[in-house]
């Protein structure tokens, strides 16, 4: 009787072990699979200036529900959302505005920034309002910071965003060529679009090599926009408007189409971040 009082025990206590592990395989898996906290970082266009749809607690920021940051939160479900990207945003603003974001919990991280500092819109406005040469001695200035300025102030954001949060995935969001080259366009010639391209792909490539040495990722979206630059026919990106402030930025489809996939294919919830030099 004794031996059977027994073996009924045993038998309970192994069921509610394999019940618990049961419990906890099903909540670490249901861990596993949930969506790390993110943090949207930068300028204009991770806020998504001139998409429409700007949060009016947002202010001067313009943040819009149609920036790729609102838009893949709002497909993934993230255990927390930090919406923190602001139009007008220099490497500066970054680091005594945004940080604050992001915390040790942090998971995934995005960011567009280097595009005010080097002087985008004085650069494009100055293009769009005079001839050829002041056009390109315009850009030329706005080249040699590229080269020999813009690479430490990227560093400086770069190893703040590792230092805050360690165990990010970063994904680093490059900026579209403007224009189609070749044929005609209203206000500009095709010496000025095509300068305004060079420049573009020159922050590209310093941005993507800042990235990739902090161990970040880098995401071109020059692969989705292309045939949708500026006098393409079938722009992503905004012309001339008023407001003025959203001149040359992406529209809704640029954000949706443009920069969401690029995004979505770079971000790797959960993902160990590449190796990072010490």
């Amino acid at each position: 009787m004794k031996l059977i009082r027994l073996a009924g025990a045993l038998s309970a206590l192994a069921l509610t072990v394999t019940l618990a592990a049961g419990g906890a395989t099903t909540a670490q898996a249901a861990e596993g699979t949930s969506t790390p906290a993110y943090a949207a970082l930068g300028d204009s266009y991770s806020a998504g200036l001139g998409a429409g749809g700007y949060d009016s607690a947002s202010g001067d920021c313009k943040r819009s529900t149609r920036a790729y940051p609102a838009l893949w939160a709002a497909a993934h479900a993230p255990a927390r959302f930090s919406f923190a990207a602001c139009s007008g945003a220099r490497t500066g603003d970054v680091l005594d505005e945004q940080l604050s974001s992001l915390s040790t919990a942090t998971g995934l991280v995005s960011i567009s920034i280097g595009g005010n500092d080097a002087g985008f819109a004085d650069t494009m406005s100055t293009c769009v309002f005079n001839g050829d040469g002041p056009c390109l001695d315009r850009i030329n200035k706005a080249r040699s910071f590229i080269q020999n300025e813009l690479p430490a102030k990227l560093d400086n954001v770069y190893s703040a965003i590792s230092s805050r949060a360690p165990r990010a995935q970063v994904v680093v969001l490059g900026y579209p060529r403007f224009y189609r080259t070749g044929g005609t366009c209203v206000g500009l010639s095709d010496t000025k679009r095509k300068a305004i391209n060079a420049a573009a792909d020159l922050i590209n490539a310093v941005t993507a090599k800042r990235a990739a040495d902090h161990g970040f990722r880098f995401g071109d979206v020059n692969t989705t926009f292309a045939g949708h630059e500026l006098c393409s026919g079938s722009a992503w990106l905004n012309s001339v408007t008023l407001p003025v402030d959203e001149s040359y930025h992406p529209t809704a489809s640029g954000q949706s189409r443009g920069y969401l996939p690029v995004f979505s294919s770079a971000a790797v919830p959960g993902a160990h971040p590449a190796h990072r030099p010490h």
